[in-house]
């Protein structure tokens, strides 16, 4: 499944997807609406109705919800087998990424107007089309909702089985990797692994 590029493509739309978890969550906040009455007239409103005036709502809960099965289908990939352990022989802590990604894109789109079809219209297209961007530029790993759960993200130089030296490599881990260490990892990606060792 690992070299399935089907396989690959669906890990990096969950990653998207789960990238987004924050977004989701901001949306449902936003966008709820709940009736409230105190008094002895009040009663209540009906679930059609209910559900008419949270569609937006519902959408973004049930995208939440996926988030939360992206991340538990994330944590049951990587822990697959994994490749011949690399030797670290240069490292740079890039954990600003998450940040980079959740400032230029998740941020601005809190501010767009839910009152408005033809504004959820093109927050809907604008969500797809940095999906195709962040799929096809291999950005999945900046995700700010794998932070919050306490993954860093390293950019490595390693000596790989058979002296090969590879540069650039991005790896998502939990623990903190330094200069010299043996790294076990699972290829997420051509140039983004994970290592959960």
């Amino acid at each position: 499944m690992w070299n399935s590029d089907g396989g690959m493509i669906l890990r990096k739309i969950n990653l998207y997807i789960l990238s987004l978890s924050l977004l989701f969550f901001f949306f449902i906040v936003i966008t709820i609406d709940i009736p409230t009455c105190f008094g002895d007239k009040c009663k209540f409103i009906g679930f059609e109705k209910l559900l008419a005036s949270n569609v937006i709502t519902i959408i973004c809960i049930l995208l939440f919800l996926y988030s939360i099965f992206a991340y538990f289908k994330f944590n049951y990939d990587i822990k697959q087998s994994t490749e011949i352990p690399f030797e670290v022989v240069k490292i740079e802590g890039i954990n600003y990424e998450h940040l980079t990604f959740l400032a230029t894109y998740v941020i601005p789109l809190i501010t767009f107007d839910f009152e408005k079809t033809k504004y959820i219209i093109v927050l809907a297209m604008l969500l797809i089309v940095m999906g195709i961007i962040y799929i096809k530029t291999d950005l999945f790993y900046a995700n700010p909702s794998l932070a919050l759960m306490g993954f860093h993200i390293y950019k490595l130089d390693g000596v790989f089985k058979g002296d090969e030296k590879r540069e650039g490599v991005i790896v998502i881990t939990r623990k903190k990797i330094k200069m010299g260490d043996s790294v076990k990892y699972i290829k997420l990606d051509d140039r983004v692994y994970y290592s959960g060792y």
